[in-house]
């Protein structure tokens, strides 16, 4: 082999070895979103049949959930509370967070005080998983709930969720997921790949 074609392969070869470790930080690049926060309010009653929750309990699940899902300046309160302490019927929670919203997006455009962009990323959520354990299924009226209420605040895509729930029983099934608007450096917790 000349030294000619050597030197070429060797090239080529340094040429393409670059091309292929570049590879992961374009499809981060292409993953990578500018947004900006957006306040979000909202008043929430929970009704459920089979599964109760005290106020304060209601409101730590609440929490839990918006928190997985990347709110910032979270506040929930309790609200429209009628016994200061077990299971009550109707618990509901008042909430106030901001959100990522893409900069080119209509929430974006109508909020004046929405800051600077930052870049943000996508990453999977598991508000809850498909291996939820047995005691777990017994919020999915909740879960129900709260897709049809607070998801549509965030900005997802890939949702997948699927509902078992039936009235005064637990039953196996129902799990919750999304890809979620994450700021950079945030990992969500509970989330999967």
């Amino acid at each position: 082999m000349s030294l000619i074609r050597f030197v070429s392969r060797l090239a080529s070869a340094a040429a393409a070895m670059a091309l292929l470790a570049a590879v992961p930080a374009l499809a981060a690049a292409d993953d990578s979103v500018s947004a900006v926060w957006v306040p979000k309010k909202v008043q929430f009653i929970y009704q459920g049949f089979t599964t109760h929750y005290s106020c304060g309990g209601l409101r730590d699940r609440v929490e839990a959930m918006l928190a997985k899902l990347g709110a910032q300046d979270l506040k929930v309160r309790e609200m429209a509370c009628v016994r200061a302490a077990g299971p009550t019927h109707f618990p509901g929670v008042s909430v106030n967070m901001r959100v990522l919203v893409p900069a080119s997006s209509g929430d974006a455009a109508k909020d004046k005080n929405a800051g600077a962009p930052v870049q943000a990323h996508w990453q999977n959520v598991d508000v809850m998983p498909q291996s939820a354990s047995y005691s777990e299924q017994g919020n999915c009226e909740l879960i129900e709930q709260f897709k049809r209420t607070f998801l549509p605040l965030f900005t997802t895509r890939n949702v997948k969720y699927q509902t078992t729930c039936v009235p005064h029983q637990i039953t196996l099934g129902t799990y919750l997921s999304a890809e979620v608007l994450l700021p950079p450096g945030k990992v969500a917790s509970g989330s999967s790949h």
